[in-house]
């Protein structure tokens, strides 16, 4: 039944010979249809925060997933095909970190690039593992070091949060109606908090951030995202005014979520399999 009706109200808007509208039905009710089996178990095998969710938090993270799902192109690189477990995992990613800010779906980001391993970037001349691209629209990911980051889940490293932290930091200064959504006060804690974190890692020492983290404020921010699902206790241990901080500006809590840390996973599968 449920069928028939996107059927019939896309037809309905072709009709009216407007291909937006159409497009617009068609996704309004694919989003209120359930989400489809493959990529719910998808989520299930490899996501542990969609594992330690609720019964009814797991149904809106699902419908973020979907939502992203509908509202991005995924492109494949090198790869025969982007598939159903791939989309999936990579949508997670972004709903982990934008999992209390129910009306931020990245807006500005329309593509996401897949390529199978490390790829060879003509803009800078250097070989990646992942970017995201504002001028482009585009967050690129290699799909062997996203599969790594989620078979470790506790490591703190982890490529698919890293690119999407980038994409939530601009996403919130590109004025397009979802920015602004990061608590002014808490931004401005969290930068200074930086400062001194990244004079640290800079000095030499001893620190919980990889020395990456001290390139920039944009790196810093991306690890701190990285350590705030994946290491969430030891972060708060080190620096508990930081890990506050991430939790106010996210509107949500993974110590809250995650109690003792869960255990490891499997691993997604390789690229253009399932």
């Amino acid at each position: 039944m449920a069928q028939v009706l996107v059927v019939f109200l896309v037809f309905l808007a072709l009709m009216l010979k407007n291909p937006q509208v159409a497009m617009g039905i068609y996704r309004a009710v694919r989003l209120w249809l359930p989400l489809d089996d493959a990529y719910r178990q998808a989520l299930a095998r490899y996501n542990t925060f969609y594992q330690r969710l609720p019964p009814a938090s797991k149904k809106r993270f699902e419908r973020k997933v979907k939502e992203f799902i509908l509202h991005k192109k995924f492109i494949p690189r090198k790869i025969p095909r982007v598939t159903k477990e791939m989309k999936a995992m990579i949508a997670s990613a972004a709903v982990q970190l934008t999992f209390g800010l129910p009306d931020v779906t990245l807006l500005h980001f329309d593509k996401i690039l897949v390529y199978p391993d490390s790829y060879y970037s003509v803009i800078n001349k250097q070989y990646h593992k992942g970017e995201v691209n504002p001028r482009l629209k585009a967050i690129v990911v290699s799909w062997k070091a996203f599969v790594e980051g989620f078979a470790r889940p506790h490591d703190g490293i982890n490529l698919g949060l890293h690119e999407m932290a980038h994409a939530l930091k601009l996403e919130n200064i590109i004025r397009n109606g979802e920015h602004h959504f990061f608590n002014l006060d808490e931004y401005k804690k969290w930068l200074q908090l930086a400062k001194e974190e990244m004079a640290k890692i800079n000095r030499g020492e001893a620190s919980i951030f990889r020395s990456y983290a001290g390139v920039d404020e944009d790196e810093f921010f991306a690890v701190c995202m990285e350590l705030y699902f994946e290491q969430p206790h030891q972060l708060y241990d080190y620096n508990e005014a930081l890990y506050k901080t991430l939790s106010n500006l996210l509107h949500q809590d993974t110590i809250r979520l995650f109690g003792p840390a869960p255990q490891a996973t499997r691993t997604p599968p390789a690229a253009g399999q399932g």
